[in-house]
């Protein structure tokens, strides 16, 4: 079993928060997030002509809002449980552990300072996405090399692959299901991911003829799909599902949190305004596309997915929680970087 040395250490990559509870650190979280070309991929005029015109001026205000229903005496719930986890990993192992945002604070910056002080020049990063997107593991790897390069010459950066069908993070998955599931039966199980652009789909697609080409894309093992989100998404789902012992009508995929047309489809708010009217009243619905609980799982499903759900003749909706900081999480983490 590898052991790290006195000059190896472990990077936790979140995605990121605002940092505080006001209109001006949420259009500052906003500014940077939809800034990230691998986050907004269109040209940089027109990017920056739709955000400076139609997202900053409005949508702090419902974002902030909506980050008032979900924030903690702590904080955000993001940057606790991100904290947690690092601070477990440690407390588990010995290593040397820093964590960091993408956006916003704390940084990758800060983290890698943090390491050069403590001579430890050998760090293995592991983006807390499971699954490969230009929004999430693209940007973090990037940025990180970016911002390591302005930080020291001597850094070694080992970046762990998406873990979307990693054994133990689907058993984690399952686990984290199990104990609803085994003490009531529901209609419906909705693996609810994060949606993205098609055009992000495909673009990386290896093949350039791949993706979308036919309706079972991502069910073809190959150059255009083994870097595909919704390939991973897809998979991980299966996996989960056969590990409990679920039949293809006993769940299914939707993609949540589109910003725009053109997005993965079926979109999760749409379905869940529609399975009441299919039969599905009593469903369970979870977002493994998240090790940590966050606004688009506390606020986006839980509270406001709820309603849709109920205000469509829904009787009962079961948010089973991220994975955030429980034991499965460390564990997996910990052997994720034994196994780089």
């Amino acid at each position: 079993m590898m052991e790290l040395q006195k000059n190896e250490g472990v990077l936790l990559i979140n995605l990121g928060s605002p940092k505080e509870l006001s209109k001006k650190s949420v259009r500052q979280y906003l500014r940077v997030f939809l800034s990230d070309d691998n986050v907004v991929d269109l040209p940089k005029f027109f990017q920056q002509f739709i955000l400076r015109l139609f997202i900053l001026p409005f949508r702090p205000k419902n974002t902030l809002e909506a980050y008032e229903k979900i924030w903690t005496k702590e904080g955000s719930p993001l940057i606790i449980s991100t904290e947690s986890i690092a601070n477990k990993l440690s407390q588990k192992t010995g290593w040397n552990v820093e964590y960091a945002m993408r956006y916003e604070e704390p940084s990758i910056e800060k983290a890698l300072h943090n390491f050069k002080k403590n001579e430890i020049n050998k760090i293995y990063v592991i983006s807390l996405y499971p699954h490969n997107a230009m929004a999430t593991t693209v940007t973090t790897e990037l940025e990180t090399r970016n911002v390591a390069m302005n930080v020291s010459n001597d850094f070694e950066l080992i970046f762990t692959k998406p873990f979307f069908d990693n054994d133990e993070y689907i058993n984690a998955i399952a686990n984290s299901i199990k104990p609803y599931i085994e003490n009531e039966s529901f209609d419906k199980i909705v693996f609810s991911y994060h949606g993205i652009p098609k055009r992000q789909a495909i673009k990386t697609d290896e093949t350039g003829k791949h993706c979308f080409s036919t309706p079972n894309c991502c069910e073809v093992k190959n150059d255009g799909s083994k870097d595909c989100y919704r390939s991973h998404t897809r998979i991980a789902s299966d996996l989960t599902a056969k590990k409990l012992g679920l039949n293809n009508e006993q769940w299914e995929i939707a993609y949540q949190s589109r910003i725009g047309p053109g997005w993965l489809t079926p979109f999760t708010d749409k379905r869940l305004a529609k399975l009441p009217e299919e039969g599905n009243k009593n469903i369970a619905i979870l977002c493994p596309s998240f090790i940590s609980d966050c606004l688009e799982t506390l606020e986006e499903i839980d509270i406001r997915g709820r309603e849709t759900f109920m205000n469509a003749g829904g009787e009962n909706m079961t948010y089973i929680p991220c994975l955030n900081d429980s034991e499965d999480t460390v564990n997996l983490i910990e052997n994720l970087v034994r196994a780089s």
